[in-house]
């Protein structure tokens, strides 16, 4: 199997514009970018290594690629519970970037969160939507299962 990298940039692409634009972010997709990458990293953070594998092996090459990017197995996850501590997590993945990229105030993140979570969903199987969420936080749970169907 030859890998074709134009075709996973070109789709990487194409996926980015997308998600910039229902983010209402324009077209900055270097932001939609920081985003998607934060919230797959947090959500990487508090998830078992096992289910990140079997959610991996669902993604288009340009999403794994995000996903596992600077990934390294820890010996304890993150204590997160509650939406508050995981848009913590995202915003300390997100790095410097994070005031400018999700503001002050947690609504904003919050409502990227879940766009990520419904764009999710076009690539990735409602049963293993469902193995993440069943796996989360009783808290949590909320931040998968609203957005499982369109």
């Amino acid at each position: 199997m030859a890998l074709d990298f134009n075709k996973y940039a070109k789709e990487g692409n194409t996926f980015l514009k997308e998600y910039a634009r229902e983010m209402n972010l324009g077209k900055d997709t270097e932001k939609a970018g920081r985003i998607f990458s934060a919230i797959m990293h947090a959500l990487r953070d508090i998830i078992t290594p096992q289910e990140s594998l079997q959610l991996v092996a669902q993604m288009p090459m340009f999403m794994k690629a995000a996903y596992v990017n600077g990934w390294t197995l820890k010996k304890e996850k993150p204590k997160v519970k509650h939406m508050e501590e995981f848009v913590e997590l995202v915003r300390k993945h997100d790095g410097v970037a994070a005031v400018n990229d999700f503001g002050y105030e947690d609504d904003l993140a919050e409502r990227y969160i879940d766009i990520t979570f419904i764009y999710l969903r076009k690539y990735i199987s409602l049963g293993e939507m469902e193995d993440i969420r069943d796996g989360l936080p009783k808290n949590l749970k909320s931040m998968i299962y609203t957005n499982l169907m369109f």
